[in-house]
């Protein structure tokens, strides 16, 4: 029910009403979450906000999806590299791939959710969704759901598999250890990619959502189709269905940090992978040039999603977020995650922004106080 929340922690002058909107969002939600924001502005944080039971601005929830920003932030770095070319074919360095028909897919069309393989047959149990390389074998020889290259259907457990197992193939080295070599380590982010057991104390259990009743009268007027996509892709054809809530609170996970939805962060940790991606830290240059993040916020894909039946824009892996979100500038991309996390980097404005709850947001992906926080994010930073 909705009622008064404490909210703990900073914001910079000119950023008070988003402390505001911070508190009434959450206030608001029936489902008490708890929650934290971050926002930097050219690479000076000037939100840093938590609330909530057992959240505090150090708590590291598990993000799901959000984890697919840093798995794209290392293909794109080594893309600038020149390590990686994105429109050779994934066959050309990972030849077990050309399998089933999938020998044309271009590396462009894998990270842009367009290749097929959204899961491999017989499903994958927490066990193997764990580990990468587990599930980058079984999808190898995967027959796609699609002609490649003819639809875009988003491969919510298998893409960080199967961009990670490009990076393997392209440097000898796992996406998780390139991202904690170039991203994490170097600028100290709270974004973990495999949580060391030292840190474990930090992790807080993601909670179930709870429907509204609106949406629990929708659910059972429109039963989901257990041969449709959207069940085959998240795991909900699985025998017992795929619990997101055991996913994130399994050790194994968040011990190796598998790079689709194994991610464990903070608001703090989101925000900041951004901020020194696009504008740099603690005086540090950022981690992609101009180009590079014209490249990645450049949108590849706009329509409807074959495996979820929404409306969607993708860059190259990232979301294009600032398509679909009028409040942000042409070219912001970023991820949004099963629990309700988001996270970006806003170019045009100079904002790098962190958002987690500890409540699954229902129906999944970006909790919908994400367009107010955002806005007031952006209004604040429009008025400076």
């Amino acid at each position: 029910m909705a009622g008064t929340i404490t909210v703990h922690g900073t914001v910079a002058a000119g950023f008070e009403g988003v402390r505001e909107e911070f508190a009434a969002a959450l206030a608001a939600d029936h489902t008490e979450p708890g929650g934290q924001l971050a926002a930097h502005h050219h690479g000076r944080l000037v939100v840093d906000l938590w609330a909530g039971e057992g959240v505090t601005g150090d708590s590291l929830p598990a993000v799901y999806s959000s984890t697919k920003g840093a798995a794209h932030l290392v293909v794109a770095l080594l893309i600038q590299d020149g390590v990686i070319d994105p429109d050779r074919t994934v066959a050309s360095s990972w030849p077990e791939f050309a399998a089933e028909g999938k020998g044309g897919s271009t590396v462009r069309e894998l990270m842009s959710h367009r290749a097929g393989p959204v899961r491999a047959d017989g499903g994958s149990g927490i066990g193997e969704l764990a580990d990468d390389r587990v599930i980058a074998r079984r999808l190898a020889g995967q027959r796609p759901y699609w002609t490649p290259g003819t639809e875009y259907g988003y491969h919510a457990l298998t893409a960080g598999a199967l961009t990670g197992e490009v990076v393997r193939r392209a440097t000898g080295r796992s996406i998780q250890e390139v991202f904690e070599e170039r991203g994490r380590a170097p600028h100290g982010l709270d974004f973990h990619l495999g949580l060391p057991e030292a840190l474990e104390p930090r992790y807080v259990h993601i909670r179930p959502g709870v429907p509204t009743p609106a949406q629990a009268a929708e659910a059972a007027a429109n039963p989901l189709d257990p041969a449709g996509l959207t069940a085959l892709a998240s795991g909900l054809a699985e025998d017992p269905p795929l619990d997101l809530v055991a996913l994130a609170d399994t050790r194994a996970v968040r011990a190796l940090g598998p790079a689709s939805v194994g991610g464990v962060a903070s608001a703090r940790g989101l925000a900041g992978m951004y901020a020194a991606a696009v504008s740099g830290l603690d005086g540090r240059a950022p981690l992609l040039t101009p180009e590079t993040v014209a490249g990645a916020g450049r949108v590849r894909w706009k329509g409807t999603d074959v495996v979820t039946g929404r409306s969607d824009a993708f860059a190259l892996g990232f979301e294009a977020v600032g398509a679909v979100c009028p409040a942000l500038g042409e070219g912001a991309f970023g991820h949004s995650g099963a629990a309700g996390s988001q996270a970006y980097a806003d170019p045009v404005n100079g904002v790098a922004y962190g958002y987690t709850r500890r409540r699954f947001a229902l129906p999944g992906g970006a909790a919908p106080e994400n367009e107010r926080l955002s806005a007031a994010v952006s209004e604040a930073v429009a008025e400076l």
